[in-house]
């Protein structure tokens, strides 16, 4: 055997200078975004400068990132960073026999969801239900954004027309929670028809930017608007009835309590227990209509749009409707979550309906995964129950939820779990 036919194998030595200078370049990111927060504190109209903290906090990311570099160059650093690179693919196509886990995993979340209210207390069950209201917003965004492909920026404007149609459609029609209930998804699903007509030869920043406008104006709208909507002043919301039967310790003049109705005590939480109950059945609904539509061609035309819109028409899909049908349905699941959020508080205000919603909202579609619906449910609890668990840290709140979309951004890049299609078994004579 000749020597030039022996091959002996070459281990890659680690590039230590490259390690440092990825710590550097860390510190220096540290210093950019921790510097006017850690390091500058607020005295009155003064400041003071403590560098102690800001210190220790780059020299804990330099560490950091110096550990993360030496190890990426490892063999098992290598494999981690194949595998993410390998889920950053788009739809995953599952094999035509595959069974999804969610069969056993459904039933047992719909079992322990009817008995959570009679176990949990007031304040838990209050955070479950602004959790499942972002649930409802969250899928909704995820129509036009997830699936159809349309940035939209302003999605908070439809939420505030459900609140506000609850509002305003008591104290000037006398119409209450069961009316506005489906009166609300139309008011906003109008409002989308009509945001989508001016925006139907947009689409990227365009698209974005003047969704943006539209969520502004709505919210200048409900704040100027002294006479009609009480301006920053709010409206007051009634408390929902079940047939006529009310939930407070009193009932009105007529009415009837419903802890008198069935002899029982009288219990505080039978609001939120009932708006619970009925929350859960609405957003069941929404998910099940969802399915249903990923499936339709509705559902594939919105995808086929995301995709490519100029292929789309030459498809001869009618572009104009497929946008129009996202916008209206996602706007309608809005104004059902604002119906709910205006019965849960009582009350209504401009200041609910910031952009900082929209983009709370925009951030569950993007953490949870574009088009994913089992992501959208898990992201959105994340987003609403991680802020009530950080209240001790109320000043970082906001830096930690830029920290961890950063963070997600770079492990998974393509949300908490990725959309997956089932796949088809070849028919006899078709050729593969």
């Amino acid at each position: 055997m000749s020597q030039s036919s022996v091959h002996t194998p070459v281990h890659e030595r680690m590039d230590i200078k490259q390690c440092l200078l990825d710590a550097v370049f860390a510190g220096l990111i540290a210093l950019i975004v921790f510097g006017p927060i850690v390091g500058v504190v607020l005295d009155g109209y003064s400041f003071n400068f403590q560098p102690a903290r800001l210190i220790a906090i780059i020299l804990a990311v330099m560490v950091g990132r110096l550990l993360l570099s030496l190890f990426l160059q490892t063999a098992a650093g290598k494999r981690m960073r194949a595998n993410f690179d390998s889920d950053s693919a788009g739809v995953y196509v599952r094999s035509p026999d595959y069974k999804s886990r969610l069969r056993w995993i459904i039933p047992v979340i719909i079992v322990l969801a009817v008995f959570f209210p009679f176990l949990a207390t007031k304040y838990v069950l209050t955070v479950a239900i602004l959790g499942l209201i972002y649930v409802l917003l969250g899928l909704g965004l995820n129509i036009v954004v997830g699936l159809a492909g349309l940035l939209d920026l302003g999605y908070v404007a439809f939420y505030a027309i459900g609140a506000y149609g609850l509002a305003l459609g008591y104290e000037y029609l006398g119409l209450g929670f069961w009316a506005m209930l489906p009166l609300g998804a139309l008011l906003a699903a109008l409002a989308g028809a009509l945001l989508g007509f001016p925006v139907l030869r947009m689409h990227g920043d365009y698209l974005a930017i003047v969704t943006l406008g539209f969520g502004e104006i709505i919210r200048l709208i409900l704040n100027n608007w002294l006479e009609f909507t009480g301006g920053p002043n709010g409206v007051s919301v009634p408390a929902p009835t079940l047939f006529g039967l009310e939930f407070g310790r009193r009932a009105k003049e007529g009415g009837i309590p419903i802890h008198e109705f069935l002899h029982i005590a009288y219990n505080p939480n039978l609001k939120f227990i009932f708006i619970y109950t009925v929350l859960i059945l609405v957003v069941l609904l929404v998910l099940y209509v969802k399915h249903r539509l990923t499936r339709m061609p509705i559902g594939r035309a919105w995808e086929a749009l995301r995709e490519d819109e100029i292929a789309c028409r030459a498809m001869g899909l009618n572009h104009v409707l497929v946008k129009l049908s996202a916008f209206t349905l996602g706007a309608s699941t809005a104004g059902l979550a604002g119906v709910f959020f205006a019965t849960y508080q009582g009350f209504v205000n401009p200041t609910s309906f910031t952009f900082f919603e929209s983009a709370l909202i925009l951030a569950i579609v993007v953490l949870g995964g574009m088009g994913s619906t089992v992501g959208v449910v898990i992201a959105a609890f994340v987003l609403t129950v991680a802020p009530e668990l950080l209240r001790s840290f109320a000043e970082y709140r906001v830096l930690l939820f830029g920290v961890l979309m950063v963070v997600m951004m770079i492990w998974r890049p393509r949300g908490l779990i990725r959309i997956s299609r089932a796949g088809f078994p070849l028919r006899k004579g078709v050729a593969p």
